[in-house]
């Protein structure tokens, strides 16, 4: 548990260095070497599936061993101290609170300034939606989407699969995770070839999803916020949403701050309408997103909490190892 705090800590004060040689960089560049060797525009369905399979297995199972190859090299040192710093070093790149903190309170300034080319253009990083034309309910609405979701596969995923089997299984997630945003299309070309990699994406986030959501209910209930209507919200419209597990963590926050979420968005200059989330009570502001930001921080620190009070249970029991 030490580990995943300081990985956290780490994230919190110093951030994700912007370098090329950062790990999820890598497995991004890893991901992009396989698939051009893997796909060919002319294959048939069947096998751009088979091929789109092996991409995520190769790069999954890659990127487990090379990160336990890495932590085995650290031991051979001898220094406990040193492992645990090696691997809440590697453990604070698969998680991501402070750029997402960063982001949501850059989208905030813009919006609290009027500046909508910039907040438009800020979103735009961190939505796959067009935001040329958003207004600024449109774009504080996708920063508290974005947050949201992004609560469960950059943050409280890789710390459950951590404390599941260490920071090799916290990198095969987030390299599944990488995969998913990287080919896990419905388009022409991703999509057979990029269904094993959605798929394993949606299996490996299913319980985490429902964690969040339950720590955003309890996030609520501390930070002041409507914690019955999170409750109510999540198990009334968290089924809707597209995706088996991105209605959890949106459901939950926007019956928390009283909004309402998803609606219509467009991709690619083509329209599609997301089942709504949540019941208008408040109009959608530039704070919500700063509320959004808290109940993020909020929900990790109770994971941690939470997980911590589960490890000291098992070894007073004898059953963790």
């Amino acid at each position: 548990m030490l580990t995943a705090v300081f990985a956290f800590l780490a994230d919190t004060l110093l951030g994700d260095p912007r370098s090329r040689w950062h790990p999820v960089v890598l497995i991004g560049r890893l991901i992009s070497s396989l698939e051009q060797l893997l796909y060919h525009e002319g294959d048939s369905d069947r096998h751009k599936l088979a091929a789109g399979g092996l991409l995520a297995v190769t790069a999954a199972v890659l990127v487990y061993y090379v990160t336990d190859a890495v932590l085995h090299f650290v031991s051979l040192a001898g220094s406990p101290y040193l492992t645990v710093v090696a691997e809440a070093v590697l453990l604070s790149f698969a998680v991501s609170p402070k750029s997402l903190a960063e982001a949501g309170r850059e989208i905030y300034g813009y919006l609290q300034k009027n500046d909508m080319e910039n907040a438009r253009y800020k979103v735009g990083w961190i939505v796959g939606r067009d935001t040329d034309k958003l207004s600024s309910e449109e774009v504080t609405r996708a920063a508290v989407e974005t947050i949201a979701e992004n609560t469960v596969d950059g943050i409280i995923a890789p710390f459950f699969f951590f404390l599941l089997g260490g920071v090799p299984l916290a990198f095969l997630y987030r390299t599944v995770n990488t995969l998913d945003s990287m080919v896990g299309y419905k388009n022409d070309k991703y999509l057979y070839f990029g269904r094993v990699s959605a798929r394993l994406d949606d299996v490996l986030n299913y319980i985490p999803a429902r964690i969040t959501g339950l720590l955003f209910v309890l996030s609520a209930f501390f930070l002041g916020f409507d914690w019955r209507k999170s409750w109510q919200i999540l198990r009334r419209d968290a089924a809707r949403h597209p995706s088996p597990n991105g209605g959890w963590a949106e459901a939950s926050v926007a019956g928390a701050l009283k909004i309402r979420l998803g609606g219509f968005n467009s991709y690619f200059g083509r329209e599609s309408f997301r089942a709504y989330m949540g019941e208008p009570e408040e109009k959608l502001a530039p704070r919500h997103i700063m509320a959004c930001i808290r109940l993020m921080y909020t929900a990790t620190v109770l994971f941690l909490l939470l997980a911590h009070c589960l490890q000291q249970l098992y070894l007073l029991y004898g059953f963790w190892k």
